[in-house]
């Protein structure tokens, strides 16, 4: 039983290391990526599709990414679907090719940009620790149900503290290096 309480905390304190990778790869740097658009929803028929549905991204360089629009009469909305984007950026077409210079990052937004990952990191080291909390009330529960002795449940607290410990030590791993490619020039 405890074991599996420490399974399911596992799980989902890896979710949340997950969830924070994605969540910080939306953030941009001065580096062009293709998960940078892999919010962008573009009206296709009437249906929001998701960009890389309707179109292939690539890099072009290192600051530039392309587009290559399957449907031809779908450019005019892959452009407009970019420009609405909070993303600040503005699309170049060229045939069925979308170009999307990204501009250099000023210092001042890459110090914002860094407030926000640093936002999000804390977020997810909540997220953890609630995870934590949960897990170790249920063991409580196990302990007051009489199902486990005093020592197996202190024994399961210091594990389930060993998990927190390793996934928030992931979550600062990936916190230096966001900060690191933000500060990079």
């Amino acid at each position: 039983m405890i074991k599996e309480i420490q399974q399911h905390a596992a799980e989902r304190m890896q979710k949340s290391v997950d969830a924070l990778g994605s969540q910080l790869s939306k953030i941009r740097t001065g580096r062009a990526h293709p998960s940078l658009l892999d919010g962008i929803q573009v009206s296709y028929y009437g249906a929001d599709t998701p960009l890389n549905q309707v179109g292939n991204v690539t890099i072009e360089d290192n600051r530039t990414l392309a587009i290559t629009v399957f449907d031809k009469t779908l450019t005019q909305a892959v452009e407009k679907a970019i420009m609405a984007s909070d993303l600040g950026l503005n699309p170049m077409s060229a045939g069925t090719v979308i170009r999307v210079p990204l501009p250099p990052l000023t210092e001042e937004r890459r110090k914002s940009l860094i407030k926000i990952v640093r936002g999000e990191v804390e977020s997810g080291r909540v997220a953890v620790r609630n995870i934590r909390r949960d897990a170790n009330s249920d063991v409580k529960a196990l302990l007051k149900d009489k199902e486990i002795s005093e020592d197996e449940a202190r024994q399961s607290d210091d594990e389930i503290q060993k998990l927190t410990d390793k996934f928030i030590k992931e979550m600062d791993t990936i916190l230096s290096a966001k900060e690191a490619e933000l500060m990079e020039i």
